[in-house]
């Protein structure tokens, strides 16, 4: 299996770069994962701010408008999640290894997904959909129709995520019973991709510390466009 970004994708955003962890072998036993003190800690940084407003995450706004997205309607979920602190929501605890990527994310004001290895076969590929393209939303039961051309995650013609880091769906959704997980880190050269490379080998030591897994750090971009996993 592998990881990779079509040539269209960098030919539309030329900057954009993947941390990629993997790990093998999770055992989602209950740990502390830091959650609450990473949204303690953005929530008391950015006080009285709208997470839209966040220099950080200016980038990826910036990114979906030029992919033909209003950020305001589609938010990023780094975005999302912040916002979600900022208004005092907080973030719910959902699996011991979606609360450490949470964490991850809010530390550093990146965008992180987990997709379980083992719900589809095939290559995970960001790439433009076509029409043979499918989506069943997360916690639905039925495919929605799926547009062309829009940036997708995807395991053959199953997307896993529409409109790049918007919104996730069914396939690949960490279960308790998630044991492979592939990690993307998605962010942009000569902006953040130092702060990239930084949360992959954090959050790939944690990992490793918590979960007692095996685990493998990759980068991806317009040089190296795909990756063995």
């Amino acid at each position: 299996m592998k990881f990779k970004v079509s040539r269209e994708i960098f030919e539309m955003q030329p900057d954009l770069c993947f941390g990629v962890v993997v790990a093998r072998g999770v055992e989602n036993r209950e740990i502390s994962t830091g959650l609450a003190e990473a949204a303690k800690t953005l929530e008391e940084r950015y006080s009285g701010k709208k997470a839209r407003d966040i220099e950080e995450i200016a980038p990826y706004r910036e990114a979906f408008r030029e992919m033909g997205y209003n950020p305001n309607k589609f938010m990023p979920s780094i975005e999302a999640l912040a916002s979600r602190v900022l208004k005092g929501r907080g973030v719910p605890n959902i699996l011991p290894v979606v609360d450490l990527y949470n964490s991850i994310s809010l530390k550093y004001i990146l965008p992180i997904g987990g997709h379980d290895m083992d719900s589809g076969e095939g290559d995970i590929e960001v790439r433009l959909s076509g029409e043979e393209d499918k989506f069943t939303p997360f916690g639905g039961l039925e495919a929605e129709e799926m547009p062309l051309g829009e940036v997708v995650y995807s395991v053959g013609s199953e997307v896993k995520t529409r409109r790049w880091i918007w919104r996730q769906g069914e396939l690949g959704k960490l279960t308790q019973d998630s044991r492979n997980i592939f990690f993307p880190i998605d962010g942009f050269e000569g902006m953040n991709d130092h702060k990239v490379r930084e949360a992959a080998e954090e959050f790939a030591s944690k990992l490793k510390e918590l979960f007692q897994c095996e685990v493998a750090v990759g980068y991806v971009n317009r040089e190296n466009m795909e990756m063995e996993l």
